[in-house]
Formats: C-alpha cells, structure tokens, sequence
C-alpha cells in the first residue's frame, strides 16, 4: 500500500512545469511550491513534467533542481523525481562506488523489486554509466560478497505462484546442513537464495522453520560480527518480509545519536508510491511509535516536510 497522495485535480504537466519555473526564480526558491506539485505526482506524472519541462525550458528539471536546492532536500527531491529504474542504478552505482561490506543497498535492489523492475535498473544501468551493474559489482566486490551479489543482480526470478513443496523441503534440508557446516557461502546454498522464485523461497523458509525448529535466520545469527552473514539475513528478509526488513532499515537511521539521512531518504523515496503504508504499519508496531512523529523528532526544515509529504500525512 503506497502512502502518495495526489490531488483528485491533477494540473496539466505544462501547468505544473510553468509553477515549478516560478518556484526557482526570483530572489528564494520556493520550497513548498516544489514540494506541493513533485511530492503528490506518480510516476508517469513526474515524467511528463520532466519531458515537458525539458521542451519548454530546454533544460532537465533535475538540473534545475540541483541548481536551486542543497542538503538532504535535494537528495529526496531529486531521487523521488527520478524514474524507478533511473533512481535504482543510481543508487546501485553510488553503493558500488563506495562499498563495504556493511552495505545492503544491492540486497534491497537485487531482492525487493521485480524481475521486470530489475532488468530496467540494468538496462538504465548501461544506458547511464556504460557499463553493465553485475561488472561494476563484481570489480568492486570481492570473495564470499562477490559470489552472493552478482548472481542477486543478475537475477530474473520467475514471478509465479506455484510451489514444489517436495523442492522445498529438499532444499530446507539442504539449507540446514549448510548452515550446519558453516559453509555460508557454500554453492548450492548461494545457487537457492539467488534463482529460486520469491514463492518458492518462502516455502522452502517455511519448510526450514517447520523441520529444523527454528527460522532459518536465526540460525544464521551465530556471528552478530560477521558482515556476510548479515547480508544473507538480509536477503532472506527481504524476499521473506520486505516490510519488516525496510522497517529496521528505517528505525537504525533514526536511533540513536545522529540520523542517516542516506538510509532515511532512500527508503522513503523508493517505497512511497509501493508500500511504505506497510512499513509505516510494521515500524509502529515494533516501535509504538508513530513513523511521521519519530521523522518530525529527528528531521527539521524542507527536508522534513518533504518526507512527511511522502509519507501521505500532509495536505494535498
């Protein structure tokens, strides 16, 4: 469930294009005007202000908004104006241009979009760095995190429902021994969380907390200091429960001293027009804090505002 809001009278893209000229000229930009018109448009809405504007004013509206607007305001502006699948190899490249192996942005990528939705990131991918996403992850990462996110990028998982519940329980079973044997990042293992559809990975978990007695990440929680046994976790988590994972991404950029505004924005502008109505729902229940409250707690100024609005909590 999507938390946007859009008006029951949506402007022509031209009428949009000519309020957002407006909003940059003069001695301020306006801020609040730029939020009203780009935090309540959906995707094909926010394209055809990007085209229309670009044939009006013969520049690209991102440009005009880099020039206009700084900080973190302009990260969420710029990002949620973006198309999906421009904004995740955009995401993609700055993870693998700066990566550690702390860093689950290409689990999420890899794991909580489509198969369809994955091919466009790397089709956009190629179009805008001319190179290929898997290439780029695979020159900056190495060993067992090598072996895990390449094949999680390259994926194209069959998106149907059926499930092969003897499969499953073969490979829970298969699941377990490795994970027994501490062979982490043993072939098969890496082969099962990387091909198998989403359907029937959720079987197969199933299946693993039903024989073995326990989920199959808490088992793979006998090392709180190993990094890539974290990303498996991740993308158990995501595949399994998306909300709840993108819920914790949100509650550690907010606890604590200081806020990552990177993991704050990213979720926010990724998820606003998909789910983020369900994450808001499963940080509240593991927080009993209300997700607008806890953003107004730790964001301020246009950056706030912008997160709030995307989150569906201010005026149309």
């Amino acid at each position: 469930m999507a938390t946007l809001k859009v008006p029951a009278t949506v402007p022509s893209p031209a009428e949009d294009c000519e309020q957002l000229r407006k909003a940059f000229q003069g001695w301020g930009t306006n801020e609040r005007l730029i939020i009203a018109i780009l935090a309540h448009r959906t995707t094909a809405q926010r394209r055809a202000i990007r085209t229309t504007y670009a044939q009006t004013y013969g520049e690209e509206l991102l440009k005009s908004l880099d020039d206009e607007i700084s900080g973190d305001f302009e990260r969420a502006v710029v990002l949620w104006t973006m198309d999906p699948a421009e904004r995740d190899a955009q995401l993609g490249n700055e993870a693998v241009r700066r990566w550690s192996q702390s860093n689950l942005v290409l689990v999420e990528i890899g794991c909580t979009r489509s198969s369809e939705d994955l091919y466009q990131v790397r089709r956009a991918y190629h179009e805008r760095y001319k190179r290929s996403l898997e290439e780029d992850v695979a020159a900056h990462t190495s060993g067992d995190f090598r072996k895990l996110l390449v094949p999680l990028v390259s994926a194209y998982r069959y998106e149907g429902l059926e499930v092969d519940e003897k499969l499953a329980k073969s490979e829970a079973k298969l699941l377990h021994e490795k994970i027994t044997e501490k062979a982490y990042s043993n072939d098969e293992l890496i082969r099962i969380i990387t091909t198998r559809s989403k359907a029937q990975l959720t079987a197969t978990f199933n299946q693993y907390h039903n024989e073995f007695g326990n989920p199959i990440n808490k088992d793979l929680k006998s090392d709180h200091q190993n990094d890539f046994l974290a990303a498996l976790r991740a993308v158990i988590r995501c595949i399994s429960c998306p909300e709840k994972y993108f819920a914790k991404v949100i509650r550690k950029a907010i606890d604590g001293l200081g806020t990552d505004e990177n993991a704050l924005t990213r979720v926010i502008t990724t998820r606003a027009d998909i789910d983020l109505k369900v994450i808001e729902e499963a940080y509240y229940k593991r927080t009993s804090v209300p997700l607008d409250r806890a953003i107004k707690g730790d964001t301020s100024g246009d950056y706030e505002d912008i997160l709030i609005a995307l989150l569906g909590h201010g005026d149309v």
